[in-house]
């Protein structure tokens, strides 16, 4: 009987060992590097309309960076720039020096997203609006990588491009961002989990949070702990943290929102869940079951990447000035 129950043992360890190892082998994301054009982004500029993007690396020359992935987001993108617009409008009456740049990072669209970005900025003058196209589709991830490693602000966040999260909440991520603060080091996200304390106001369909409450089950399970909703669209770093995540980043898909907490856990840096005003927006990307089950493999993957020490997590590069380039 002992001999049965160690065979059994032996068998079904075997048999999670190489489940794990194809998991690892076939799952494991392999981000592609940038290609030439998508080192520069467009804006209304009249002698410079195309210009090369900035870098993380270098010291911060704006307040705020606002990093915007978006797929074939025409219709709903406007709602965004709309909100964003007002917010920066009363911001500066609150502050007049405020600063920011807004990166629109086309993610391979096939509409009419960035000429919807540009003519927006033509119309109202936003001369710090940035579209950036990249020749292919990479994935939600990959476009707030690409843009957030762009970014010059002091603080740099990233939004969903549907406008579900009303903007001006990012008052309260950067407060709270800032009294959290350590060593330079903070990330704060949006929560669409803690309304019942906050009287922030959620709306979401049955399915919808069904699901959202399945998936952070599972997310438990495999070790991220004590983030009430990691999916939220709506997340603030300081210009510090953003290097030590973005720089280590490897998932180019939906689940690239854990990737940043465990690498946020992993560092030891301060992290802060905010409730944020929400609204469910329709024209969601997502399908339900095939998107599901895709983030379910990769979170395993992800998971077993960093368990199996494959992925290695490298210290962050410094700042660097940048010629005639002034921390605000």
């Amino acid at each position: 009987m002992l001999q049965l129950v160690v065979s059994l043992g032996v068998g079904l360890a075997t048999v999670l060992a190489v489940c794990a190892g194809l998991v690892v082998q076939f799952k494991s994301p392999r981000p592609r590097p940038r290609d030439e054009s998508e080192n520069y982004y467009l804006c209304i500029d009249e002698k410079h309309e195309r210009q090369r993007l900035g870098d993380l690396r270098s010291e911060a020359t704006v307040d705020l960076s606002i990093v915007v992935p978006a797929y074939n987001e025409e219709e709903r993108l406007p709602v965004l720039l709309d909100d964003v617009r007002r917010y920066v409008a009363e911001r500066r009456r609150r502050e007049p020096r405020f600063s920011y740049e807004l990166l629109i990072m086309d993610d391979g669209s096939r509409d009419k997203t960035l000429e919807v970005a540009m003519a927006h900025a033509r119309k109202h003058g936003v001369r710090e609006l940035k579209a950036v196209r990249h020749v292919v589709n990479r994935g939600k991830g990959g476009a707030v990588t690409q843009g957030v490693m762009s970014a010059q602000g002091r603080f740099v966040l990233f939004c969903d491009a549907d406008g579900a999260t009303r903007f001006s909440d990012i008052d309260a991520l950067l407060a709270r961002a800032q009294a959290a603060a350590r060593g330079g080091l903070a990330i704060a996200i949006g929560s669409r989990n803690n309304q019942a304390l906050s009287g922030t106001v959620v709306e979401r369909s049955h399915v919808r949070a069904f699901l959202q409450w399945g998936f952070h089950t599972y997310v438990t399970i495999l070790g991220v702990r004590g983030v009430r909703d990691t999916q939220c669209g709506f997340k603030l770093f300081s210009r510090e943290a953003a290097r030590r995540i973005f720089y280590n980043m490897h998932v180019e898909r939906f689940i690239f929102d854990v990737e940043i907490l465990l690498l946020a856990r992993y560092q030891r840096i301060p992290l802060v869940e905010v409730p944020v005003n929400w609204h469910e927006v329709a024209g969601s990307k997502m399908s339900i079951v095939r998107d599901s089950i895709q983030m379910a493999l990769d979170l395993l993957a992800v998971r077993l990447n960093y368990l199996l020490g494959r992925w290695k997590i490298a210290h962050y590069p410094e700042a660097t000035a940048s010629p005639g380039a002034s921390a605000r």
